[in-house]
């Protein structure tokens, strides 16, 4: 993106969350040389690399390689999903946490119904906790979506594995956490600037023209997306 790995802007981030302590780059084998190579050209980033060595037809799933390492976590964990492209700082969201002591869910207003039904749907109450969680619902009732950004308390984090076994589903993190709605308080924490899900061509197509306001403008006046949405292309 713009001549930057995407992992470079997550970097940029996490550089500024005094609370990250340590952080673990989750890949399989196939790409595992081009994260080696990054970190090796960029000694100032301090990362381990997990990688996944199941075979392409049998990886495990995005939930079921994040069990894997979060059983030798034994602290909280903020995870970003590398296909999000924000501009929006996360401090207030570790703030957030800390408050609530409780899962924190990074949420995007789309300002967007249609678009809204490619994504998980999120309704909160006045305090922030999110009462109902939907995938890709026909028929949004919000154009609140979740990211692909969460913090998840130690405690939390072990309910991963207990998802996987009752419900075998191991690769949609949506899932887990419409699943964890009912079980425990999760809270909302409303991203501003610009957010982006880049697994299309078409979302990567519209980050690299939001891209030029990420160094021309403050990250608090560049636009959100629906002011540059891009038709989709069918």
């Amino acid at each position: 993106m713009g001549g930057r790995p995407v992992l470079d802007y997550v970097f940029d981030k996490l550089a500024e969350l005094k609370d990250v302590r340590h952080v673990i780059i989750s890949t399989n084998a196939r790409f595992q040389h081009h994260f080696a190579e990054w970190l090796e050209s960029n000694p100032q980033r301090m990362a381990l690399i997990v990688t996944d060595k199941s075979s392409s037809e049998e990886k495990p799933g995005a939930l079921a390689s994040l069990s894997q390492i979060v059983s030798q976590v034994t602290d909280d964990c903020l995870i970003i999903a590398g296909d999000n492209l924000f501009t929006s700082s996360l401090k207030p969201m570790i703030h957030m946490f800390k408050r609530k002591s409780c899962a924190i869910v990074a949420l995007y207003d789309l300002n967007d119904h249609e678009l809204a039904k490619q994504y998980s749907t999120a309704l909160t109450n006045a305090h922030g906790r999110i009462m109902a969680y939907a995938e890709k619902p026909e028929n949004p009732e919000t154009t609140l979506v979740g990211t692909c950004i969460y913090i998840l308390p130690n405690r939390t984090l072990k309910r991963v594995e207990e998802y996987l076994i009752k419900t075998a589903d191991r690769d949609n993190p949506g899932g887990f956490i419409a699943w964890l709605c009912n079980r425990e308080p999760v809270y909302g924490h409303i991203l501003d600037g610009y957010w982006c899900d880049i697994g299309t061509t078409a979302q990567y197509y519209e980050a690299n023209q939001i891209l030029p306001y990420f160094k021309e403008a403050p990250l608090r006046q560049v636009p959100k997306a629906e002011d540059h949405r891009l038709k989709r292309k069918s």
